[in-house]
Order: structure tokens, then sequence, then C-alpha cells
């Protein structure tokens, strides 16, 4: 008697099998590119195949609808131009995209040079590079290192009012031939007081000194809240800090535009790097043989490159190391201004490797 067989589950019985499992749905990206306006944003949504899904123009005030919008998008990528006022939509888009990437506007330079120039066209634009991964990204601080930015460039800002209010204090008694030193010291204000001017003068003079008091109290009480605000800093921000101001020339002030105007060190590869987003590198133009030297490209930050030229005078006054490489690129530049932006941008690329290697400052070095 033959024992039956059980059946040997060969190709057709598996292929039977795995059928009656339903296939997983395959999900497509999204890209979205975003032109970023004041009051409107102008939408353009591409699937993988860089096929445009729809097009959208919103207005700033439909926050709502927005995040309805893009939610009905999911999954999705987006981006759009790291322009001055971007944090609050990258606040509404972060929670709901895979990725949100902001685009550097000097390095897209194909949408400013376009032809046909219109936000739709930049939406597209932006939604392509997206799609082909090749959006030039800009970089996104966090959130305590905006936080720092902003107290640290008011203060700048504040510091530049009080000069500009000096200058016309001075020109109104350059006048009469009455300037001196020390106009703002105790002494000096006691002085003013006295001094003989015609009477529209003595009332612009008045006017005048009520706002440098306005703007010396704002930039106390704005040094108070950089002090508070720095005790709460992540300890790695904190040592930058400290080991910045043992370079001569490089107080707190200083210290404090490099450290928030830089950011996460990590994000820079070289020295190299770093000048270049401070805008002192010089510029190039090639020709075919022919190279050019162009002055500093000046990207970045101008309150970077400020308090760094600043230091570099005080440092050159303070040290003989630094004096004589300042006097070496004197000679061989045979222009100051030159010479102190190059000692600026020597100055930086110390205080790069110190941060970044976590050690003091040492003359011998």
């Amino acid at each position: 008697m033959n024992a039956k067989r059980r059946p040997i589950l060969g190709r057709e019985s598996f292929n039977a099998g795995s059928q009656s499992v339903p296939k997983r749905k395959e999900t497509t990206m999204n890209y979205i590119g975003i032109d970023l306006h004041k009051r409107i944003i102008v939408v353009c949504v591409m699937n993988d195949k860089r096929e445009i899904q729809t097009h959208r123009t919103f207005s700033n005030a439909e926050v709502a609808e927005m995040k309805e919008f893009f939610t009905a998008q999911r999954p999705f990528e987006a981006v759009f131009e790291a322009t001055a006022a971007y944090d609050w939509f990258y606040v509404l888009l972060d929670p709901l995209a895979e990725r949100v990437i902001l685009a550097h506007p000097k390095k897209l330079r194909i949408i400013a040079e376009s032809t046909k120039k219109s936000d739709k066209v930049d939406a597209q634009i932006l939604a392509q590079f997206l799609a082909l991964d090749m959006i030039p990204e800009a970089h996104c601080p966090s959130p305590f290192i905006k936080g720092y930015r902003v107290l640290v460039r008011l203060r700048c800002k504040l510091q530049s009012q009080i000069t500009s209010v000096k200058n016309r204090i001075r020109n109104i008694l350059a006048k009469s031939n009455q300037d001196r030193t020390s106009l703002f010291t105790k002494a000096g204000r006691a002085w003013l007081k006295t001094v003989k001017l015609k009477e529209a003068d003595r009332y612009h003079l008045t006017i005048l000194l009520e706002e440098f008091d306005f703007y010396e109290s704002q930039k106390k009480r704005t040094e108070e809240r950089i002090r508070a605000y720095v005790k709460k800093a992540p300890q790695r921000v904190k040592e930058c800090l400290q080991l910045a101001q043992t370079i001569p020339g490089v107080g707190q002030v200083t210290a404090d535009v490099v450290v928030s105007e830089l950011g996460e060190l990590e994000r820079f590869s070289s020295q190299k790097d770093v000048c270049s987003y401070a805008g002192l590198t010089p510029g190039r133009r090639q020709s075919a043989e022919r190279e050019k030297r162009l002055p500093i490209t000046k990207d970045g930050s101008r309150w970077l490159r400020w308090v760094l030229v600043e230091a570099a005078w005080t440092a050159t006054q303070n040290s003989r190391k630094w004096k004589r490489i300042f006097e070496r690129l004197c000679e061989r530049t045979r222009n100051k201004k030159k010479a102190i932006v190059a000692v600026a941008r020597k100055l930086l690329c110390v205080m790069f490797c110190l941060m970044r290697e976590g050690r003091a400052y040492s003359a011998t070095a």
C-alpha cells in the first residue's frame, strides 16, 4: 500500500500563496519649492519624476491653510531661500517635512539671472533643484545661537549710533574751534555745559547729548542682557568665549561677535572655509592662463569683518608679534588697509584653531 505523498511546495504553489498577500503601496516623495516674500508665498510641488503637481499662492496670514496644504503633500522635502524673515516659516514646515533646506541666495544665481523672472518660475526652479539634490545650502544656526546673535548685533548697532552722535557733537564744536579730547568723560560733560555756542548750536548740542545718553542707556541694558544670556549657554560656547579672549586685541565684545556669528564650528572644515564665510578672502577672476586677484569678497556678516579689523588694530598696538606681522605685510602690500585686513584674516584663523582645539593662545606658538 503506497503512502499518500504530501504535495511539494514548488514555484507554482509559492507564487500562489504570495498572491494572496496584498502588495505594499510605494509612497513617492514630493519636492516643494517655495518663493518666500514678506506678504505672500508661492509654492510649486513636483513628484520624484520632476513633474509639476500643483502651483499655489498663499497670503502669509493664511497659516492654517498653509499647514493643511503641506500636510496633504506628505511625504515631502521643501526648500526656500534663506531670506531675512524665514524663521516663522521654518518653524511651520519643520514638523511636517522629511527635510527642510535653506538655499543660499548668492550661490543660487540661476534664479536671479533668469530671463523669465517671476515668483512662479522661482518656485519651480527651486523644486527642480531640490529633486536633483543640487541645492547650495545655507546654514541654519541653533536656537541659542540665533538669540545670541540678535543681542550681539543689537549692541553693535547701538554702538554705531553712539559713534555717529559723538561725531555730530564734535562737528558742532569744531565750527567754533572748541573740539577737544575727553569730551564724553565726566569732566568733559561738565565742560560742555559751560562752552559758549550760538543759540541754535546750543539747542542742537542739547538734543544730541540727550540722544547720546539714550543710546548709552540702551547699550548698557543690552550688555546686561547678553551677560545673562551667556550664563545659560552650552559649555562649548562658554569655552570658546574664554579661549578667544586669550589672544591680544580680543576682548569680550570681539569674542561675543565672533562666537555668535560663526555659530557651530564643526561646520567649517578648514581655516579657508572660515575666512571665506567671513568674506575676508580675496576674489579671483581667471581667463585662460591669466588670473587676476580682486579685493576681498565681503560675503557674510559685516559685523564679523568690522570687529576683526578693530581687533587687528588693537593687536598690532599691544603685541610685538602682531606688530611685526603687520609691518611685514605693509612692506609687501605697501598699503596699510590691505595689511590690516590680512592681519584680521590671520587673527580669525588663530581664533578658529584655538576654539576648535580647545587650547589657549601662546605668543611663542
